[in-house]
């Protein structure tokens, strides 16, 4: 899996690291994040300034999570199958199981993704 990390532009950590990267990235834009650092950026917003940035942080702590448990399911599916190939697994239908469950979830973030993309493209292209 290692060879294989670096296709379809995800980082060679995989989805965690991805996951990461991502949490990095909204943390490091939300608001005082430009030049305010540490208490004193804290205290220079406003309450709802700094609920946003709990939400933001909040919402991308979901995301990574969910990243990160979407990489585990697929783990696992790869470890049962490596089990069920050399005939480690005593029960077939654990591999099964996994496989469908890593399918399922893989197709949800898909379809979230490609959703959130969808909704996003609407608001660009609503005028002003």
């Amino acid at each position: 899996m290692a060879g294989i990390a670096g296709i379809g532009g995800l980082p060679a950590g995989g989805l965690s690291a991805l996951a990461q990267a991502y949490r990095q990235q909204v943390l490091a834009s939300g608001p005082g994040a430009s030049g305010a650092s540490g208490a004193s950026g804290a205290q220079g917003l406003s309450a709802a300034a700094r609920a946003q940035a709990g939400r933001e942080g909040a919402f991308a702590g979901v995301l990574g999570n969910g990243l990160s448990s979407l990489e585990a399911t697929n783990a696992n599916a790869a470890a049962k199958a490596v089990q069920a190939a050399t005939g480690d697994l005593s029960d077939v239908h654990d591999y099964v199981i996994a496989a469908t469950q890593a399918q399922v979830a893989t197709e949800l973030t898909t379809t979230v993704r490609n959703k959130a993309l969808d909704a996003f493209n609407d608001i660009m292209r609503m005028s002003l």
